[in-house]
Order: structure tokens, then C-alpha cells, then sequence
């Protein structure tokens, strides 16, 4: 599976789990809510930059973010 995907993937999962729309999350990491689309569906190369915003927005440290099979 692409990384992309991977990340996304993991992104809603964390998201959802939260109870936070897209909307909210993208305004809580400072991002447009039509990126946070994209970055969930696979279909944005995000930068480091923006992974980390979305991480902080998730309120997990990084290594508990990339802590799921999907990145084994």
C-alpha cells in the first residue's frame, strides 16, 4: 500500500476514533479542510511539515502515530 494511503488511512482512523469531523481537524492543525480531503483519500503528498501539524492536531506523540499495522 502507498504511504500516502497509509498515512490518510490512518489519519481518518485516528480522526474518527477522536469524534472530530474533517473540518475540525483541519482548523485545529491550521490547514484547509478540502487538503484534510485529500491528505485522507491518498491523494496528497503531504509534507513532513504538514504531517506534523496533523499529528499535533491528533494530540499523539509521532511514534504512536506511525504505531499501526498499517505502516508494518
Amino acid at each position: 500500500m502507498d504511504l500516502q494511503v497509509q498515512f490518510g488511512l490512518r489519519v481518518k482512523e485516528l480522526r474518527l476514533k477522536i469524534g472530530l469531523s474533517q473540518e475540525a481537524l483541519a482548523y485545529k492543525a491550521g490547514i484547509d479542510r478540502t487538503y484534510m480531503t485529500g491528505v485522507e483519500t491518498g491523494k496528497r503528498n503531504v509534507s513532513a511539515k504538514n504531517m506534523d501539524k496533523i499529528i499535533k492536531a491528533l494530540e499523539l506523540p509521532v511514534p504512536e502515530f506511525f504505531n499501526s499495522a498499517l505502516f508494518n
